[in-house]
Order: structure tokens, then C-alpha cells, then sequence
């Protein structure tokens, strides 16, 4: 379908619009594009544009920043905590809803969207004055849409809210990862395509202004993982797409060693300027740092798991010293490495149980100055002081910790930064809320994983570790591996091992 003709349906009068969308094919552009042009049409309200990622409200802002107040770019997330926020104690939910979503892995988002979508069901009134509020919403990225997520943005819709959806099912990397899952979110998509107006993008502009070839490789290998058949490898394949064999014959798990196959890899890296190298899963990711010897950062996105989990010991160990201690011990240890319970922690809560009364120098005599920030303030202000002083003893190589290296620096100082609030699950909501608006953007070379890159795109991609265990048979793991070769616009690498293959590549 031509540009124009998807132009023309989504300024029509229908009042639900889907645009299903290959990568790179201009569903941003689009989506931008008629915003600006909706915004000039509306009477009052604003227009909605809701993301998955903050990565992707990123591109919406650069591209319609000369909307100003008109336009509102949030995720769907965000949307619900806004409703649940003014209708908390009738949804009968915390106070503090921006901590308490990331407990248990970030479960109370689920919780939330299952309880707001219930209740505008109940409330159509409700969901009237959103619809006022934004009488045109834009849902980009909507297949990774969970079932309650889709309702919210229907019951806007049925209550008066233009709606235009962009999606791709096969770059469905939210939500469940089972074979039930994916079934089941095929079926919602195919009702939606049966009650909107629809089209397709389908013209790679990624690749306009990169390298068309490789463009054209990634749309037809696009169409084998839908086909149910390997991406072909044995063919000719574009001079912009490198095919590196290498074997991780790392003995520990997680870890990632290379023995006589890391020359080409290492010069492919180090003529580059600008490189994203993507992984699978978030130990590779970790393994990937060590293994380029912390040259290249990881890119930490807008999310921070392991602050979430700080801030849920900060508040219910509060006065504990014990509890919150051991709630830094497994912090530090999850955003660096060097900094493990056997080797600091065992050492930092015994000075916590003894009340740091024995003399001592060296490493011990270090690790006894934090127990005592901690001693002398059980409280997030405590465990923050006592993040800063590991963070000063890195950097200046103090004894016992010259050997650790913190991998996650925004994590870290996120945590220091919660020293000024009285209450830490407050300040973990303003950071989150900076963070959202200060939409950071990754370093020019940096290792990340596949979510993590959603939504953004980079002229040089790295695949990393193309085998079984990272990139299986499943609908989950295809959808995987097209969000990642589709992130690269002028160069795509794939480092594939010679054993244990991912099928979804013919070799």
C-alpha cells in the first residue's frame, strides 16, 4: 500500500483505523504526521499518542515537538496510573502507585490495567471525560497491547475517542511468551482488523538513507519467520549483512568467552563509530560487558529493576539496619560486578549484627565505614549514603574495591539521588517521572537487549549469540529476532555458533 493511500484512511472519517506496519516502514513518520495534522482540527482536548516504550515516546516528541501543549506522548502505563491515580481509593489501590507497580517484577502494572479497564467498564461516564479530554488517540506499537490494555483504549473509543492503531504482530515482545499467549493475542488482533478500516506500510523507508539492499534482505527474512520457515543464510546474502561463526565455550553460566573467533569480531567492532550490540537475554548482556572488557556501556533504557526492589527494603525495612543492609548487598551486587554477598556482604552485615566496634584497616576497616552510614540512619537515607561511599571507594580504587566495576552508572546514581527525600517510594516517582521526560537516548556504541532497543534504530546492529538457547522456535523467539535485525540501517552482523544453531536460521 502506497504512502498517499495510507495517508488518505487515516485522515477519512472512520472512526477506528489500523495500520498494520513492518519495521522501518514509516509507521512513525505516519503517526507524527497525522497527528500534526489532526491537532489543527480539533475544537478542544488534546491528542493522545500512546507508546510502549519510552524509547518510542522519544521519536514522537523530536518528531512533533512543534505541537506544544496540544499533544500529550505517554505510555499506555502512564495512561492507566492516571486514571488509577484519581480513582485510587475507589480502584482500592496504595498511595503511592509508581513504587508499588515495580514490586514483584513490575506486577502491579498488570494489576492496575486489569482494575482501570474493569472499572471504566463500569463507569462509561468516566470514560466519557477521557474521551473529551483526548477525542483523538494514537496507539502506536499495539500489539504488544495486553488483553486489559486494549480494553482501556476501547472504552475510550467507545465513548466517543478517534482512534488510529500502528502495529506489527510479528514485533510482539511484550507480554506472555508461551505459545497459549501468542494464540491468543493473534485472535484479539484479527478481531480488531475485523471492526477497524485497514492498511498496510509496507515501503522499507528505513533503509532510504541507509542501505536499500540490506533493507530488502530484512523484509524478505521478515516474511520467512512468518511463513514458519528459517531466515536462508546459504544464499547470497547483501555485502552489508556479516555472518561471524564463534562458539562461547564459557564454562560458567552466563558467562561468554570466546576461544579462537574473537579477532573478527573485535576489528568489526572497533572500526565502528557508532554500533549497537544486541543480546537475547539480560546475563548476556552482562556477560557482553566483560567480555569487551567494559568499553562498550549497556544501554539502561527507562527502566530500573533493581532500584524498584531497593526502594520496596528501604520502605519495609525502614529502622531495620539489618534488612536494609542486605537490601544494598543484593542492589550493588545486581547492577556491578566484584560486589557479591560472599565477598563484601557476608563482611557488611556482620558489622551491622557486631555495631562496627572492632578496629580495623584495609578492606574490612571500608566495609565497616558503610555499615556505620547505615547504622547511624536506618533509612533510605542511610542505604543512599552508604551507595555514594561504594561508589566513591570505585572510582578511587580503595582498598577491596578496585576490582569492582559498576555495569548499570544510571541505576547507581538514581539510587544516591534518593538521599534528599524523606520518603523513598516519593522519590523513586520523581525520578521515574525525570526520567520520562528527559527521554535519554543510548550512546553511540553501547550493548543492550532486544526490549530494550524497541523502538529505536542504529546504522551498524550486532546480533550476539544467534543459538538455540537465546533464539528457539517459538512465535516469541521470531518476533525476537525481527525487532533485532530490524534495527539496523546500514550494517547487520550475526555472530551464530558452529553447534546448537538457532533454527530459525538456515545454515
Amino acid at each position: 500500500m502506497s504512502d498517499e493511500a495510507v495517508a488518505a484512511v487515516l485522515r477519512s472519517d472512520q472512526p477506528l483505523v489500523l495500520i498494520e506496519a513492518a519495521a522501518g516502514c514509516g509507521k512513525t513518520y505516519q503517526g507524527a504526521s497525522y497527528a500534526r495534522d489532526a491537532m489543527a482540527t480539533l475544537d478542544g482536548g488534546r491528542l493522545l499518542v500512546l507508546t510502549h516504550t519510552h524509547a518510542a515516546c522519544s521519536v514522537f516528541a523530536e518528531k512533533t515537538k512543534s505541537a506544544g501543549s496540544k499533544v500529550e506522548i505517554k505510555t499506555i502505563d502512564a495512561l492507566i496510573m492516571q486514571v488509577a491515580t484519581a480513582y485510587r481509593q475507589a480502584l482500592r489501590l496504595p498511595s503511592n502507585l509508581s513504587s508499588w507497580a515495580w514490586r514483584d517484577n513490575g506486577n502491579g502494572f498488570s494489576v492496575m490495567a486489569a482494575k482501570v479497564a474493569a472499572f471504566l467498564g463500569a463507569h462509561p461516564m468516566v470514560a466519557r471525560a477521557l474521551a473529551i479530554r483526548y477525542p483523538v488517540v494514537v496507539c502506536d506499537e499495539h500489539q504488544d497491547s495486553s488483553a486489559d490494555q486494549h480494553e482501556v483504549i476501547m472504552a475510550l473509543h467507545r465513548n466517543g475517542a478517534i482512534l488510529r492503531i500502528f502495529g506489527d504482530p510479528l514485533q510482539r515482545i511484550y507480554g506472555g511468551q508461551t505459545a497459549r499467549a501468542a494464540k491468543a493475542e493473534q485472535a484479539r488482533w484479527g478481531a480488531l482488523k475485523k471492526v477497524a478500516a485497514c492498511e498496510i506500510l509496507d515501503i522499507p523507508h528505513r533503509w532510504q538513507t541507509g542501505c536499500a539492499e540490506l533493507g530488502e534482505w530484512i523484509r524478505s527474512a521478515r516474511e520467512s519467520l512468518k511463513a514458519d520457515q528459517p531466515i536462508d543464510l546459504t544464499k547470497a546474502v547483501p555485502e552489508s549483512l556479516t555472518v561471524l561463526r564463534a562458539n562461547n565455550v564459557a564454562k560458567q553460566h552466563g558467562g561468554y568467552r570466546l576461544s579462537n573467533q574473537r579477532r573478527p569480531i573485535n576489528q568489526l567492532v572497533n572500526r565502528l563509530d557508532q554500533l549497537m550490540i544486541l543480546a537475547s537475554q539480560n546475563d548476556l548482556v552482562a556477560a557482553l560487558r566483560g567480555f569487551w572488557m567494559r568499553s562498550i556501556p549497556i544501554w539502561e533504557g527507562h527502566t530500573r529493576n533493581a532500584l524498584a526492589a531497593l526502594v520496596t527494603v528501604m520502605r519495609d525495612k525502614h529502622g531495620d539496619a539489618e534488612g536494609l543492609a542486605q537490601g544494598l548487598i543484593e542492589f550493588v551486587s545486581g547492577v556491578s560486578v566484584g560486589f557479591t554477598q560472599r565477598s563484601h556482604g557476608d563482611r557488611l552485615s556482620q558489622e551491622i549484627r557486631e555495631g562496627c566496634i572492632r578496629g580495623t584497616k584495609g578492606k574490612p576497616a571500608n566495609i565497616q565505614a558503610i555499615a556505620r552510614l547505615i547504622l547511624e540512619s536506618p533509612s533510605s537515607k542511610g542505604i543512599a549514603d552508604a551507595v555514594g561511599a561504594i561508589q566513591d571507594l570505585v572510582e578511587a580504587g580503595g582498598d577491596g574495591f578496585s576490582d569492582v566495576k559498576i555495569d548499570h552508572r544510571a541505576e547507581f546514581r538514581d539510587a544516591i539521588r534518593l538521599g534528599p527525600f524523606s520518603d523513598a517510594e516519593e522519590g523513586f516517582s520523581e525520578i521515574a517521572r525525570r526520567r520520562s521526560y528527559s527521554r535519554p537516548s543510548p550512546p553511540p556504541r553501547t550493548l543492550s537487549s532486544i526490549h530494550k532497543a524497541k523502538g529505536l534504530e542504529c546504522d551498524h546492529v550486532m546480533v550476539m549469540a544467534c543459538n538455540r538457547a537465546q533464539f528457539s522456535s517459538s512465535e516469541y523467539s521470531k518476533c525476537k529476532l525481527y525487532v533485532a535485525i530490524s534495527r539496523a540501517k546500514r550494517s547487520l552482523t550475526l555472530v551464530v555458533p558452529d553447534t546448537n544453531t538457532s533454527p530459525l536460521f538456515k545454515m
